[in-house]
């Protein structure tokens, strides 16, 4: 197999990559076969998965808009993948060019690339950390240069903690984030779960198979399970909820809207709180 230009040496292209399998969903071109068929065997159990990560990313830039909006212009962005058209820098910074935005990931390709388009950029940094770690995250030089975790923060965790399961301790994972952050901070979140998806959760669990298999176990948790993530967070309104279904923008344009007459669309929940 030949290793295009823009993959990072040392990094093995034969095993499937979430980062990559999601920019392949989302029509990007920073995949590989290996991924590209790991993203058809799950779509073939749930077609509408391209639609789910739409709804996701539209969901994101709602929120980041929201955030710039209540004043909050420093984003910590946690499992940010691979960098597609309307990032959450380009959202943050066309609200509020002072915007400061950390990417945070620990997929060697999703590191490089988003190295690579923001190279030059002296308000927006890239770190390579795990979430499970996020003392590490927290510590790391760029994180203190660009933020200050003294004033507000929006920390995103956008279709990331269902790669984490129980025994990656996840809520103290986000509870050691949220202790770091000031008053007033805002938790963006997205997470998979069989609630809302168009589908029995018996086909619905051959998608999760297919992660299994690639070792990117995928932690379908229930709307109640995923609520406990926001404590110590007020949820802004609507609460939690289908993507779609937050603060939709009417005049957004067909893709918002289009997005929202998909069921699977609805597939999931997200939500945004504040810190007390």
């Amino acid at each position: 197999m030949e290793r295009p230009a823009w993959a990072p040496p040392g990094i093995d292209i034969s095993v499937p990559s979430v980062s990559r399998i999601y920019d392949y969903y989302l029509g990007g071109s920073h995949n590989f076969e290996v991924d590209r068929q790991a993203a058809r065997r799950a779509m073939e159990f749930m077609p509408g998965l391209p639609k789910i990560m739409q709804a996701n990313r539209a969901f994101m830039r709602r929120a980041v808009r929201y955030a710039v909006d209540q004043g909050v212009t420093q984003f910590l962005d946690i499992g940010s993948g691979i960098p597609t058209f309307g990032n959450v820098h380009e959202i943050a910074q066309a609200a509020d060019p002072e915007s400061r935005v950390v990417y945070v990931d620990h997929d060697p390709v999703a590191v490089a690339h988003s190295q690579a388009v923001l190279d030059g950029s002296d308000r927006t940094g890239v770190v390579a950390a795990d979430l499970r770690k996020p003392q590490d995250i927290l510590t790391d030089p760029e994180v203190t240069r660009l933020l200050d975790l003294g004033r507000p923060v929006a920390l995103l965790l956008v279709a990331v903690l269902h790669f984490l399961e129980d025994q990656d301790e996840p809520y103290a994972a986000v509870a050691r984030l949220r202790d770091a952050l000031a008053p007033g901070s805002l938790l963006i979140l997205t997470h998979a779960s069989y609630e809302g998806i168009p589908l029995t959760e018996e086909v619905a669990g051959g998608t999760v198979g297919v992660y299994r298999e690639i070792r990117s176990p995928l932690v379908m948790r229930s709307g109640e399970q995923i609520a406990r993530f926001f404590d110590g967070f007020d949820l802004v309104e609507p609460g939690l909820t289908s993507m779609p279904g937050w603060r939709p923008e009417i005049s957004a344009g067909a893709h918002d809207l289009e997005a929202e007459e998909d069921p699977y669309a609805f597939s999931g929940f997200a939500g945004v709180g504040r810190k007390a």
